[in-house]
């Protein structure tokens, strides 16, 4: 093999190498389990509902159906999927929700208008699984709720009926209607100040949460809506190390072995 060759190799190798490290996951790719939290540096495509640096975020398509609640019309809900796409700095976590509406409804200002709504629960502590309904008594919850209307809150809930809005939210909401789509955006901090709230990990790690959406124009309002299970947050998202690594030894084989019998294939011809 000629010394050019051999620099050819080296050089092939290098950018295989590196182009496989640096590949970011599958935009828009279905999550296999779970709804997986991308890691970014820089918010500014993701802070706002309809931000260009969600379209490379991966998202997952979240079943609703009635939450099956003791009221009037418990079972009469529209919205049947939501999406759901996240991403986290350092010090913020960004959850953005997406589904099918065909009309925005933003007043609530009499017995018959209602607005469109939406909540995100999450377990106050990471230890046993709260019931769905609101958390119980020894295992509460913490409620992200955004309303169309423009009132918006944080809240925690101990069980059905218990539920007690924060003071003061940590939490900031933007929103977008187009095409017939909400497009819905929760932030907060990881760690944010006061008991009751839930502190999201940095590290890899999972945890659980569940969403509700309300449709104004179909009169849902209270325990009339559309509701998930317990999903799981996967923060620990995108191809572990390991896969990145042995796909950049697969590339480097695939190099050497095609320089190889380009080379077998030259000396057979010369002979």
């Amino acid at each position: 093999m000629t010394p050019s060759e051999r620099r050819l190799i080296a050089a092939l190798t290098i950018v295989v190498v590196g182009a496989t490290l640096l590949l970011p996951p599958a935009a828009n790719a279905q999550a296999e389990s779970g709804i997986p939290v991308g890691f970014v540096e820089s918010t500014g495509d993701i802070d706002t509902a309809t931000g260009d640096g969600w379209a490379d975020i991966q998202t997952a398509t979240v079943p609703l159906s009635s939450a099956g609640a003791a009221v009037p019309n418990a079972n009469d809900v529209t919205v049947e999927e939501v999406e759901v796409a996240a991403a986290r700095t350092n010090r913020r976590l960004y959850l953005r929700a997406s589904w099918a509406d065909p009309s925005q409804d933003t007043s609530a200002d009499s017995v018959r208008s209602f607005a469109d709504n939406m909540a995100v629960q999450l377990p106050t502590t990471g230890d046993d699984q709260p019931p769905i309904a609101m958390g119980g008594p020894d295992n509460p919850v913490n409620v992200w709720y955004w309303s169309a209307s423009g009132d918006s809150e944080e809240l925690q809930a101990s069980g059905p009926g218990s539920t007690t809005p924060f003071a003061e939210s940590t939490v900031t909401t933007d929103q977008s209607y187009a095409d017939g789509r909400w497009h819905v955006l929760f932030s907060r901090p990881l760690d944010p100040a006061g008991d009751g709230r839930t502190t999201i990990p940095r590290d890899s790690a999972d945890m659980d949460v569940a969403f509700a959406v309300w449709n104004g124009s179909n009169a849902e309002v209270a325990g009339q809506k559309s509701v998930s299970q317990w999903q799981r947050l996967a923060v620990s998202s995108g191809p572990p190390t390991y896969q990145r690594l042995l796909w950049a030894v697969a590339g480097v084989l695939i190099v050497v072995t095609t320089l190889v019998t380009i080379e077998g294939l030259r000396r057979t011809g010369g002979e």
